[in-house]
């Protein structure tokens, strides 16, 4: 009998985002590169998924709804999800301030203006994360060809 080799499906990403428009650019700038996303509104909605569920990292808006913002879901990371420390990227559309809130002193996290994202966040990812799932990536490109073909 033989035993093929096992590999669990990779984890998604988590991405926390309130506005329709930014939350498309930025999962589909992931998606694109090959992670899988799962996207939510709010950061008192990201706590309840991140309580139970398994994620590659985290980018969230530093301002959403449901009074918890992102330095908010940070800190709750630090003291409940040591593993996903280091995996957050917070994307806002205000310039940070010159010295990060306590909640996020000190902490190897990384904060985008938004309009940076596209250009940025790729290339951050695979350096913090590692590479996403090649295959998938792949067939992401293939199938955006196969639409631009139809068009």
């Amino acid at each position: 009998m033989t035993t093929s080799a096992f590999q669990p499906a990779p984890l998604p990403v988590l991405l926390i985002e309130d506005e329709p428009s930014i939350m498309a650019l930025v999962s589909a700038t992931l998606e694109r590169n090959g992670y899988g996303v799962v996207c939510i509104e709010s950061g008192a909605e990201a706590l309840r998924l991140l309580e139970k569920g398994k994620f590659l990292g985290v980018v969230s808006d530093m301002r959403t709804p449901g009074g918890v913002d992102g330095a908010q879901v940070h800190a709750w990371i630090t003291a409940n999800r040591p593993d996903l420390v280091h995996k957050v990227v917070i994307i806002t559309g205000i310039m940070p301030t010159k010295k990060p809130s306590a909640p996020c002193a000190g902490s190897a996290l990384s904060t985008l203006r938004s309009h940076s994202v596209c250009r940025i966040l790729s290339p951050l990812l695979k350096k913090r994360w590692g590479k996403p799932d090649e295959p998938r990536a792949q067939q992401l490109h293939s199938e955006a060809r196969f639409d631009e073909a139809q068009s």
